[in-house]
């Protein structure tokens, strides 16, 4: 996250991000405080906020801690990130996402979902990236901030413990 970081125009939004409550807060230490944007549990607005911060060029890197958030912004994601290059718009938006993790306690199935392939089957102009190891990390997220469109990433949350 500090690489993203040091382009000057991402911002991080979303839940936990400024404050603890997520295994992806830690992941954000050393990010400039102004620059991170804590948001209260409503992730269809969140989606709209980095649509809107995009069109007016920002580079919002925009965290959902796991899938099942993420499940309600889909209307944002689908019916308008995903569909603003066919009507002649280009904004880019990183979307972090997470496989919840269920070591070393399971936090039942509503926090463990992985939607990676039908949301593959939904998005046609944004990428949809899911992590499989950690050296696939660095790369995916340099190529996302190089992109002119959106991207999509998913990680796995053990693997924030484990590898």
């Amino acid at each position: 996250m500090m690489m993203l970081a040091l382009h000057p125009k991402t911002v991080f939004l979303g839940q936990s991000v400024e404050y603890p409550g997520t295994a992806m807060t830690n992941t954000l230490a050393g990010v400039p405080k102004d620059r991170l944007l804590e948001l209260p549990v409503a992730e269809e607005m969140q989606m709209g906020m980095s649509i809107g911060m995009a069109l007016n060029g920002f580079i919002p890197v925009s965290i959902y801690p796991r899938w099942n958030f993420l499940l309600l912004a889909v209307n944002q994601l689908v019916n308008h990130l995903d569909k603003l290059p066919a009507m002649g718009y280009r904004p880019k938006v990183i979307v972090r996402t997470g496989i919840g993790s269920i070591r070393p306690l399971h936090p039942q199935h509503q926090h463990v979902g992985d939607f990676t392939d039908a949301f593959r089957s939904m998005l046609t102009t944004v990428k949809v990236v899911r992590l499989e190891e950690p050296e696939e990390i660095f790369p995916a997220y340099q190529a996302a901030l190089a992109s002119e469109g959106s991207t999509l990433l998913i990680e796995y949350g053990d693997y924030h413990q484990e590898k």
